[in-house]
């Protein structure tokens, strides 16, 4: 089995964005303009907007239109998205706009463009797209590019449904024409997504820094709330970045919700404690994902997880001397890209391995070659073992030295019943020999115990030569 989700990202040590001007942060901000495209009766949907509202408990109201509901949304054309681009309007800021709501303003798109202000398209319809069928959905991806082109004058360059299906992200990258993608909340900065052997660049949103939160019972009560959420997650993204590990800060706005009174304080109060720090840079989702695929574009590599059986086994199985079953295991079993890194895919080994017969381990134990022994005199040994004996200094031993080893290793195997196993890419020949000194006495089953924790230890050793 393929996972599809990639649990592991960039990891522990994200790479520097090295966004313009050395800044130590890029905070970008997006007003979703979604009024005159939600469910309607008079759009032609089949019930009401239920929705990101001031109404709690609201349901949807099949063949009827709701008075409140629809005078919610017009109040974020008519009043809400004005306060919000009164406060905005010499910032960089995205749209996420609705076709159809698009349409239906055409004062607040000049707006939008006399302001400098990038419009993304947010699809066809604001509708939730998860029972969607697929055909359907990529003719509303369609729909909404051709009417953003008339409305806007140009075609969007980047695209976030929202509402999402587990259809549109490929739907995304198969249209073939955006920069972008910002459907995911999976990171804090662009990541490369491929699909059917394409790189699409993805600039993630956020669910959290996100005013939809005043419409949920776990979300923000009042603007103070808002502002301070906002500010503690700038505050720790900015630390990073001093830190020599720089994000970007998304913030969701709805001109129904932050454009009201008590909440947009808390936008004015955010910027200003933004333009209190040096080093930040306020960006569109567009000038983001331009910087990043100049700055890190995307670089193709072999995915462990993306090869067939014989090619995985004929690169790995050797990671476990001479025991090629346990790379046939891991690429029958489930595989992702969290198996792509080193420590990704020697975890999974050793979870095999660890996993396998009493009888099957000890086979394991004994493919292990004595260390300086007749193998090695012989030129016998596994490139990786010989590798490995070469970089402690076992191929150059005196006859002392040599006469000690093998003595040890006699008394090792008769007392315990396999060689004497120990990764020597962490150790040098002293700390080997003593190693073999003082665990010759150990009972057999805390040294079959401590073998097989060096087997482990070797496979990811290597692993990390071959992939590292």
């Amino acid at each position: 089995m393929r996972y599809s989700r990639d649990m592991i990202g960039y990891g522990e040590h994200t790479p520097n964005p090295r966004w313009p001007g050395d800044a130590k942060i890029a905070v970008q901000i997006v007003i979703n303009y979604e009024e005159g495209g939600e469910n309607s009766i008079e759009h032609g949907d089949a019930a009401s907007e239920a929705f990101l509202s001031e109404i709690i408990g609201c349901q949807p109201w099949p063949g009827k239109r709701h008075w409140n509901m629809e005078s919610i949304y017009d109040y974020g054309a008519r009043a809400g998205f004005w306060r919000l681009h009164r406060l905005l309007k010499d910032i960089p800021v995205t749209i996420y706009g609705v076709a159809t709501a698009l349409e239906r303003a055409p004062e607040q798109v000049a707006a939008m463009q006399s302001a400098g202000w990038e419009i993304a398209t947010h699809g066809y319809k604001w509708i939730d797209y998860r029972d969607i069928p697929r055909e359907v959905e990529a003719e509303h991806i369609a729909k909404a590019v051709e009417l953003h082109t008339r409305v806007t004058g140009e075609r969007p360059r980047g695209f976030y449904q929202g509402r999402t299906s587990m259809n549109t992200v490929g739907l995304g990258c198969e249209e073939g024409g955006f920069e972008y993608l910002a459907d995911t909340i999976a990171d804090d900065l662009p990541y490369w997504h491929v699909h059917n052997g394409k790189p699409q660049l993805m600039v993630p949103y956020t669910m959290d820094a996100n005013d939809m939160r005043f419409s949920s019972g776990q979300g923000f009560g009042t603007g103070v709330e808002f502002f301070d959420y906002l500010r503690d997650s700038f505050d720790v993204l900015y630390a990073e970045g001093e830190a020599g590990a720089p994000k970007m800060m998304s913030i969701g706005l709805h001109c129904r919700l932050a454009g009201r009174p008590g909440r947009a304080i808390a936008v004015q109060k955010f910027i200003e404690h933004c333009r209190q720090h040096e080093g930040v840079w306020f960006a569109s989702r567009l000038d983001i994902a331009r910087h990043w695929a100049q700055t890190h574009p995307y670089q193709p590599r072999q995915r462990p997880s993306e090869m067939s059986r014989e090619d995985f086994v004929a690169k790995f199985g050797s990671v476990y001397e001479h025991s090629p079953w346990i790379a046939e295991r891991v690429w029958e079993g489930e595989m992702g890209a969290i198996h792509d890194t080193p420590a990704g895919l020697a975890a999974r080994m050793a979870q095999v391995f660890r996993a396998a017969s009493d009888e099957e381990r000890l086979g394991v134990l004994n493919a292990h070659p004595d260390l300086a022994g007749k193998l090695a005199a012989a030129k016998r040994l596994t490139a990786d073992s010989t590798a490995e004996q070469a970089s402690a200094g076992l191929d150059s031993l005196t006859d002392a030295e040599r006469s000690e080893f093998q003595q040890l290793n006699t008394a090792y195997v008769e007392k315990h019943g396999f060689p004497f196993i120990i990764a020597v890419r962490d150790h040098d020949k002293p700390g080997i020999m003593a190693a073999m000194r003082n665990r010759i006495d150990n009972d057999t089953a805390t040294e079959r115990a401590e073998a097989e924790r060096q087997v482990s230890r070797i496979g990811a050793l290597r692993l990390q030569q071959m992939l590292g």
